[in-house]
């Protein structure tokens, strides 16, 4: 008998028009959470892609397939999952360190719910991305 995995989403992707200053934004910003490098291509002037996650590719930057310019999502965005709200905030502080732009400081969102705490940026190419606890460590253990 087999178990169903607890999540309903195998990967997204986001598009990147500078693959090398994505690629090192996300690898020293998504150790905060807990994530790791886990595929790496890089065909230097054809495609760039890295997938981070705790044990399989979650989260892919990438240039696009299709050659054309990279545009963001109008009304997307990306959350992380941390695992304290000091989690939270190490994200906010490192993102606006490499360069991104704040779009939600850190703090609880009730309109969330009553546990929602968390932090909104924009990456180095405008995505809207976000860190973001919810006591989410209890479900997972154990």
């Amino acid at each position: 008998m087999t178990s169903e995995p607890p999540i309903i989403m195998a990967h997204v992707s986001i598009g990147t028009n500078d693959f090398p200053k994505a690629r090192d934004f996300y690898k020293a910003l998504l150790p905060t959470i807990g994530a790791k490098v886990i595929m790496e291509v890089d065909v230097p002037g054809e495609v760039g892609a890295i997938a981070f996650g705790k044990t399989h590719p979650e989260f892919w930057v990438q240039t696009p397939h299709d050659r054309q310019t990279a545009t963001v999502g109008n009304g997307a965005h990306f959350a992380f999952l941390a695992l304290s709200k000091e989690a939270v905030h190490a994200f906010w502080d490192k993102a606006l360190e490499l360069g991104a732009t704040p779009d939600g400081e850190p703090g609880p969102r009730p309109d969330y719910g009553d546990q929602y705490y968390g932090c909104f940026v924009r990456d180095l190419d405008g995505n809207k991305i976000e860190a973001m606890f919810w006591g989410a460590h209890e479900q997972f253990e154990g």
